[in-house]
């Protein structure tokens, strides 16, 4: 594993290679799961405020859920999750022309519509972030939905900490992200220095 600040980071997240293949997943992490994407506290606020930029571009059902629910709801856990429909895909998923998933919340964002691009556990997923009170703990979450994002980023060459530089910049910042690579890349030198030694 490796440390910095106050986060702990899998070592998976260092050698997975990962690049989303949405053509072939279509979308399902938005649809598959337990319970809604999870939302940290400060994004309820968030949500409410850009509601109504981010309702023309929503499903008729997913409305519905929401006029129910709410923008937000909990899980079983107790925990803060995007309302989903029936059980099944979140009230922020739209379906393109392809009946691909995709988010109408990042939509409305490439529309220039809002400044907030999605909820962060969906950019950084598939990195969950388990928040405890003294650190927290990135780990990547394998699941089989991925497999052709795997397969995509074992033919690209891209480990998974590159693919997802964006919203690991977002969530903990430059000096951050360039103290991972720097981890990343003296943890790579010792390996090949300790080969070429034996």
């Amino acid at each position: 594993m490796i440390l910095i600040d106050n986060t702990c980071i899998s070592d998976d997240i260092e050698d997975q290679l990962f690049v989303c293949n949405i053509d072939k997943c279509k979308g399902a992490c938005c649809v598959e799961g337990d319970s809604g994407a999870p939302l940290d506290p400060e994004e309820l606020e968030i949500l409410d405020r850009i509601y109504s930029q981010v309702e023309p571009y929503l499903t008729e059902a997913g409305k519905k859920v929401i006029a129910e629910e709410g923008t937000y709801t909990t899980d079983f856990d107790g925990d803060y999750v995007t309302p989903v429909i029936d059980g099944k895909e979140c009230v922020y998923a739209i379906y393109d022309e392809r009946k691909i998933l995709k988010c109408g919340i990042e939509q409305a964002y490439n529309d220039g519509k809002i400044d907030y691009k999605k909820p962060i556990s969906c950019h950084l997923y598939p990195i969950r972030v388990t928040k405890y009170e003294q650190y927290h703990a990135l780990n990547y979450d394998r699941w089989e939905i991925c497999s052709p994002a795997c397969s995509f980023g074992q033919e690209l060459g891209v480990p998974l900490y590159q693919f997802l530089k964006e919203p690991l910049l977002r969530a903990y910042g430059v000096k951050w992200y360039n103290e991972l690579t720097r981890e990343i890349d003296e943890r790579k030198e010792a390996r090949k220095n300790s080969g070429a030694k034996s």
